[in-house]
């Protein structure tokens, strides 16, 4: 008969057990971030880079318990987004900046579309690790 874990075995708290997940989420964004840069820069750098977030997928496929946070690649996406929506922000329109040697004016876009579009997707992302983690919470357990 089984009465729970033994003195000797400490016992683990959820938090424990979804911590690493939370890691392998963040990794996920990470190589999400790489695919979004890649796709933005694609007129410049964005070509020479996307080797660098192919090969981490191709890596990370191979782990175990890598796919726990897959979803952070949804997340991961809207990181430039909100750099993107940063670098808008005086717009939209013509801004005109002074520097020593006179005037820059530059054409901006609005931030908001940028903004909006890099929420939705930090959001999504997180919501559907966090319902993938319930629900393989409650495969584990057996509740419904």
């Amino acid at each position: 008969m089984n009465l729970g874990p033994s003195p000797s075995q400490p016992r683990t708290s959820p938090a424990a057990l979804i911590a690493p997940r939370w890691a392998w989420f963040a990794v996920w964004l990470i190589v999400g971030a790489g695919y979004a840069v890649s796709v933005l820069g694609i007129a410049s750098i964005g070509l020479f880079l996307l080797p660098l977030p192919t090969l981490a997928t191709i890596l990370l496929a191979r782990r175990p318990h890598a796919s726990s946070g897959l979803p952070g690649l949804i997340s991961g996406l809207g990181i430039p987004l909100l750099y993107v929506a940063y670098l808008n922000r005086a717009g939209p329109g013509t801004i005109c900046t002074t520097i020593p040697a006179g005037e820059r004016c530059a054409e901006e876009s609005g931030p908001w579309p940028w903004l909006a579009a890099a929420v939705t997707l930090l959001v999504l992302g997180a919501a559907a690790f966090i319902a993938w983690q319930r629900h393989l919470h409650r495969q584990r357990t057996g509740t419904s």
